[in-house]
């Protein structure tokens, strides 16, 4: 559950976001849905926004886009040099974008308003059965966390082969080439501590087809392992919460932007100068940030320095999310400070 400062009787309004899915696995899915729904929504439509608004005649990079150096990163539509001279393939990944962004929406709907608002409901041998879960069940949030392992390794060899049979854009040719993974066990074991300054694409691959590998064994291994004998604090009971689960997941986005921002501030071969602009470096003021190292004339900032920053700050917001579930599943009371500073308050009106 989350905090509910020790009442047993909590009722929360229909915006009170998370509290939403508490105890309703059912409804859980259905805001899983509904989010990757926005997300696929904002990708296609954003991506048809700076196809509409790319002029060819200036660097990509000095144009404040962020989806078209993707797509023309991954080889998507025709690009040479920087320069997108074929954009049929592009709209069609926008569009199918906005069709799968449609159809997850209609998933969220559906699971929201038609189907069980808890999986508990259905019949115990039913397939919905299996993925009803409780916080504090380490086999049924294991069994669920072998299936996410699965897909994002699935994810990855995707990519792998794309860059194998289709290419990937290659800054040293101003071309995109078929890339074969280097499968190289002390490249991937030493890249972890200099990963920022990585200028092999084959590195690259081998480093996603390593890790397509562990993610697909860990998923096995969640999906059919179960706790050995008694759940004891050792083994992590009192760690498993809705409130600590979140707390866990936010700083695991957080540290992939912070992760993101640095790499992509300073590496030209994943974002390649051709797409992204020049590296940036970072200054400090009244907080971090990073700027262009160039004059871009016109142009604000770079679509590197656009962003990095996007990601720098959004990692730090997600690490102050974090902070804050987590204390509160340890059970700090956040109206506790409130009620200090209203102590505080009325020893000085009584003092006077």
């Amino acid at each position: 559950m989350l905090q509910t400062y020790g009442k047993s009787d909590v009722t929360y309004d229909w915006y009170a976001g998370n509290s939403g899915v508490v105890g309703r696995s059912g409804k859980f899915i259905a805001s899983h849905a509904a989010h990757a729904g926005l997300m696929m929504f904002w990708a296609g439509a954003f991506g048809l926004f700076e196809l509409a608004r790319y002029d060819a005649s200036i660097p990509m990079g000095a144009q404040n886009l962020i989806c078209l150096p993707h797509l023309a990163g991954l080889g998507i539509g025709g690009i040479e040099n920087g320069v997108i001279t074929e954009t049929y393939g592009i709209v069609v990944i926008c569009t199918l974008h906005l069709i799968f962004s449609a159809v997850l929406g209609a998933g969220g709907l559906l699971h929201s308003t038609k189907f069980a608002g808890d999986l508990a409901d259905y019949p115990e041998t039913s397939k919905p059965r299996k993925f009803d879960f409780e916080w504090d069940d380490p086999d049924k949030l294991t069994f669920i966390l072998g299936h996410h392992l699965i897909f994002l390794g699935i994810g990855a060899i995707w990519f792998v082969e794309w860059a194998k049979w289709h290419g990937i854009y290659d800054p040293a040719l101003g071309a995109v080439r078929q890339v074969e993974y280097d499968l190289n066990l002390s490249h991937i074991w030493n890249h972890q501590f200099d990963f920022l300054k990585i200028d092999s694409l084959e590195d690259v691959l081998g480093g996603h087809a390593f890790l397509a590998f562990l993610e697909i064994i860990g998923g096995i291994f969640h999906i059919f392992t179960k706790q050995v004998g008694e759940y004891t604090e050792f083994k992590g009971k009192g760690l498993l919460g809705a409130e600590a689960i979140l707390s866990y997941s936010v700083v695991g986005v957080s540290y992939m932007a912070f992760v993101a921002a640095f790499w992509c501030a300073s590496n030209t071969t994943i974002y390649p100068v051709d797409l992204y602009g020049e590296p940036l470096k970072l200054q400090f003021e009244f907080a971090p940030y990073f700027i262009d190292t160039v004059d871009l004339g016109s142009s604000l900032n770079s679509s590197r320095a656009w962003l990095a920053n996007a990601h720098f700050y959004l990692g730090f917001f997600f690490l102050q999310g974090h902070l804050w579930h987590a204390l509160r599943a340890m059970g700090f009371d956040f109206k506790k400070i409130g009620q200090a500073f209203d102590n505080m308050e009325n020893a000085k009106i009584t003092q006077r």
